[in-house]
């Protein structure tokens, strides 16, 4: 590095910076440094999308969750009115409601297996 002199004795324009490289290596810092930030930018965008759609499905399976328990409190009833009708002499109405519960199953579930 050397210095070039002026009559008062203050060095030239650049300070001789230019010639060392050093020019080179701040832009291609700052270079590096701008895409180092929009790559965080973008993973920072990425992680509030992921927040977002992690509380709507955590939501919607809170929903879910309350159905199935009012299912299962339906199921549950429905299950007591069959034990209460099985105490009775009633034996053959409760296979015929049997066989139609078996038949109405195997319809459902030949209409879901047709789509």
């Amino acid at each position: 590095l050397t210095l070039v002199f002026i009559g008062d004795g203050a060095p030239t324009g650049n300070y001789g910076y230019t010639n060392s490289g050093y020019s080179v290596y701040e832009e291609e810092n700052e270079r590096l440094t701008e895409s180092l930030r929009s790559k965080v930018s973008a993973i920072k965008s990425l992680s509030i999308e992921i927040g977002t759609e992690v509380k709507n499905q955590n939501k919607m399976l809170s929903e879910m969750d309350n159905d199935f328990d009012s299912t299962g409190g339906l199921l549950g009833a429905t299950m007591g009115r069959l034990r209460t009708l099985s105490r009775g002499s009633q034996t053959k109405l409760l296979c015929y409601m049997m066989l139609f519960s078996l038949f109405v199953f195997f319809v459902i579930y030949w209409i879901i297996k047709l789509r």
